[in-house]
């Protein structure tokens, strides 16, 4: 049962990100921009750890 019901919701979501595509790419666009921001700045901070671990963690 919870299968079905993770298989409706994947549809359900397809179906949405579609529909913004759709109507409105230039704010599908801009949503893109912002999800690449926010990974690219996750991978930022992250590297910034590393470094800061790699150099001692001081």
């Amino acid at each position: 049962m919870a299968v079905n019901a993770k298989k409706i919701a994947v549809y359900a979501l397809v179906v949405f990100v579609l529909y913004v595509i759709i109507t409105d790419p230039e704010k599908a666009a801009d949503y893109v921009q912002i999800g690449f921001e926010g990974i690219s700045d996750a991978a930022s901070a992250i590297g910034d750890f590393f470094t800061w671990l790699a150099d001692g963690a001081n």
